[in-house]
């Protein structure tokens, strides 16, 4: 019985321990955008390190500066105006009927240049999108304000030549 208290302090400590880190991984002393890598299997991050070699240089006119941590899975234009990632897991409102039928305000199917995509409004007003119909799930962040339209106009070629049609595993 001596060991529960070691246990629950325990328990209180790691997550007291983890805050800090955490906080420290979002930030960056440059100012530059942090984001989260996605953690793919093998087949959507062979993929997506294609898609990285053909993303374009800007994008809604702004130039590319990746975001930290370096990896071959993001990339951001105009330092956090827009940032996508690859390999990302299918988000629910992909499947909920709702979406499809048009009930939801808040997420919305279509496509652009030949290329499908979901879009969901965030709380803060901006725009997420992720491809439909890609082996690969690809997820787009434009800032709010931003015209969204030319934003995914510009990542279509590249989405298209490196994320075959097909249902993402």
């Amino acid at each position: 019985m001596n060991s529960s208290p070691h246990r629950l302090r325990l328990f209180i400590g790691l997550p007291a321990l983890c805050l800090p880190i955490a906080v420290a991984g979002c930030s960056s002393a440059d100012g530059s955008a942090s984001v989260v890598v996605p953690r793919p299997g093998a087949t959507a991050a062979k993929l997506c390190r294609n898609l990285d070699k053909v993303l374009p240089s800007k994008v809604d006119g702004l130039s590319r500066e990746d975001p930290g941590p370096a990896s071959t899975l993001t990339a951001a234009w105009g330092s956090n105006a827009i940032i996508l990632r690859c390999g990302v897991a299918q988000p629910p409102k992909m499947i909920d009927p709702k979406v499809a039928d048009g009930g939801d305000p808040d997420a919305v199917a279509g496509g652009v240049n030949g290329v499908d995509w979901l879009m969901e409004k965030q709380d803060d007003g901006s725009y997420r999108f992720t491809t439909a119909n890609r082996e690969a799930y690809v997820e787009v962040s434009a800032e709010k304000g931003r015209d969204s339209s030319s934003v995914l106009v510009d990542l279509a070629p590249a989405v298209k030549k490196a994320i075959p049609t097909g249902i993402a595993s």
